[in-house]
């Protein structure tokens, strides 16, 4: 942290993964909402504000086209929080024949309602492509390669952050991701489905794992 000492009153200025960023006692996070410095840096247990219920937070199609740009999927594919199908109908679009499911349907029957934690090996062995709710999202991960089988791709839309902490550093090396794709350009979540059209503060990353790999991670930017 660097503190200037004059007449005006001080800001505190911290360095992301991304950017400088200039904050103040109080900032906006990428809800536009003012909160503390730390939901601006996406530590969401800091968060003044309510998290959506089931932390609905859809991902952006152009995500997801972004990253079928970088990387090839198996035929079948399972996404496992399934939302507002934001994530499936560009799979869709693209050929890919998806398995939807989540822990509610939100009144859409062609979504499974399945608690995924329940969920037990797809005879099919689908790949599988999701944005897990964050407080479960090590879970997700888990789980994820738990009931897969070898050579199936898992891959997480997650907050750079993930890489972060302890527990994760455990996760990471019982199953270490193969490869890393970092967005070059701030990606929004749509809260509840609804994209504002605030700036996020928050750096995005598809995480790509692979049954049975076992080397280092490879980082690659997305532009």
């Amino acid at each position: 942290f660097f503190f200037f000492n004059d007449t005006a009153t001080t800001e505190i200025y911290t360095l992301s993964l991304h950017d400088a960023l200039p904050i103040s006692a109080t900032a906006f996070d990428w809800t536009g909402n003012q909160t503390s410095i730390f939901s601006t840096l996406a530590a969401s247990n800091h968060s003044k504000t309510e998290r959506q219920a089931d932390d609905y937070y859809a991902t952006d199609p152009i995500a997801v086209e972004k990253l079928l740009e970088k990387e090839h999927f198996n035929h079948y594919v399972w996404e496992c929080a399934a939302g507002g199908l934001h994530i499936s109908n560009v799979l869709t679009a693209h050929g890919y024949k998806v398995r939807n499911s989540d822990i509610t349907s939100r009144g859409n029957r062609s979504i499974e309602e399945l608690d995924f934690f329940k969920a037990e090996k797809d005879k099919m062995s689908p790949d599988i492509i999701t944005n897990p709710p964050y407080k479960y999202a090590s879970e997700f991960v888990e789980h994820a390669l738990d009931i897969s089988m070898d050579s199936v791709k898992v891959a997480m839309f997650l907050k750079i952050q993930f890489l972060e902490s302890k527990k994760r550093r455990e996760l990471f090396k019982k199953y270490p991701p193969k490869k890393i794709y970092v967005f070059t350009n701030r990606m929004n979540c749509g809260k509840n489905g609804v994209f504002g059209k605030e700036s996020s503060a928050v750096c995005y990353a598809w995480f790509i794992w692979e049954k049975g790999y076992t080397g280092l991670p490879k980082v690659d930017w997305i532009d």
